[in-house]
């Protein structure tokens, strides 16, 4: 589904930008869950992600080229962040898949708290398994602090 497509169904848009700004993000269309993961990256980070396809059900607006990534590992994925305010905004797939779409991720934390606190959570345990865990009933709202 498309943007536009899942914006005229009415599944709603949620929005988040870094701290300064400088750099903005736009999920239109259902967030079935927001992963946290234990993985040595992202618990570092603090991150929950909402999965989607870059120009698809998300969009990141970087009008001034603040995003700068960090590639790690096996080079298959980067870390983006705001180089002004050092917000961690994205993570993106540095391939595409053969349908042509690149997957992104990008912070939910970047986002109003009132407009995530009821997507569930989905535990995924990068660190040792790399599978999901299973759900346990909370949401974005029990982990704000």
């Amino acid at each position: 589904m498309t943007a536009d497509e899942a914006e005229q169904r009415g599944d709603g848009v949620t929005r988040g930008s870094c701290l300064c700004g400088a750099v903005r993000w736009t999920f239109r269309g259902h967030i079935p869950d927001a992963t946290i993961c234990n993985c040595t990256a992202c618990r570092r980070y603090g991150v929950l992600w909402a999965y989607g396809y870059d120009g698809h059900e998300i969009e990141v607006d970087d009008q001034t080229h603040a995003l700068r990534p960090y590639i790690r590992g096996s080079r298959c994925l980067s870390f983006n962040f705001c180089s002004h305010c050092g917000n961690v905004v994205s993570w993106r797939s540095l391939t595409t898949g053969e349908d042509g779409r690149t997957r992104i991720a990008v912070n939910l934390r970047l986002a109003e708290p009132d407009d995530v606190a009821d997507i569930p959570l989905q535990c995924f345990d990068g660190l040792h398994s790399f599978e999901n865990l299973p759900r346990d009933g909370r949401t974005v709202g029990d982990v704000w602090f």
